[in-house]
């Protein structure tokens, strides 16, 4: 979620929203982590536990941007060999990892000698050669049911995903996928008995999607929350236009609102 789990919205969601039970960061290159760029690396305690999620290629640079995410105190380091953007894959990254199994786990254990001391996880698509990542005795795998060539089209595919939870032993299997309420994820784990459900762009149908009890928003209270989203962009820096529609939906006229909130922004 490459500029959406920034650092105002973690902290919108860590104190104004529903909370997960873990928070990750939008993904970052290990070649900037090593070069010094740890911005998107900020966290607060209240978002805890927090991983980092890192990418890249360079197996030198891997282990030494996930000794760094251990040593800025993380509690877990997700690798991202998922994103389909061509500007990622076209470096060997993301989702060019699913048909790579043998560069994919050369970079896992080189991530695993640098985060010595804090679980590592891998986030990957189906396609990928799921008895080799599950070899490398990873913590946990989060499988989004698409392939690389659909990207976000067409529905998640959960029967795959159910498959792999048949295949590991040990290892926590997390499915991720079209799912917005949290009656979705207790029915994906009935259902394909999978041991956690990672949600994204859930959270953009409904704000409230980490609550246990189904909740509509008034327009007052979406009002409200957009407004704190914006008070805390001002204090950790952040883009609102990406969010409008998360808060400014499902009422009469908040499609307008929605163009008077970008036109100032603009201005």
């Amino acid at each position: 979620m490459d500029n959406v789990t920034d650092m105002a919205f973690r902290e919108m969601v860590s104190h104004n929203l529903p909370k997960p039970d873990v928070v990750f960061t939008e993904f970052v290159n290990v070649d900037a982590i090593v070069h010094g760029a740890l911005d998107k690396l900020k966290y607060s305690e209240q978002q805890r536990p927090i991983v980092a999620q890192i990418w890249g290629v360079n197996l030198a640079s891997l282990e030494q941007a996930a000794k760094i995410v251990q040593n800025l105190g993380f509690d877990g380091v997700d690798i991202n060999m998922g994103c389909p953007v061509k500007d990622v894959v076209k470096l060997g990254g993301g989702a060019a990892l699913v048909k790579n199994p043998k560069i994919a786990v050369a970079i896992i254990k080189a991530v695993m000698k640098g985060a010595r001391n804090i679980p590592v996880s891998v986030k990957t698509r189906l396609g990928a050669d799921f008895e080799a990542l599950l070899k490398t005795d990873i913590a946990a795998l989060t499988i989004h049911g698409r392939t690389p060539n659909q990207m976000s089209k067409g529905l998640a595919d959960w029967e795959s995903i159910g498959k792999v939870v048949k295949l590991a032993k040990e290892t926590i299997i997390i499915g991720n996928g079209d799912v917005k309420t949290y009656d979705e994820v207790l029915e994906k784990y009935k259902k394909y008995r999978v041991d956690g459900v990672m949600i994204g762009r859930g959270i953009f149908k409904n704000p409230t999607v980490f609550s246990k009890q189904l909740r509509i928003l008034t327009k007052e209270e979406r009002l409200d929350l957009l407004e704190k989203h914006i008070e805390l962009i001002k204090i950790h820096v952040g883009a609102i236009n990406s969010f409008l529609k998360m808060y400014l939906n499902g009422f009469p006229g908040a499609k307008e609102l929605r163009q008077d909130y970008l036109s100032q922004a603009i201005c």
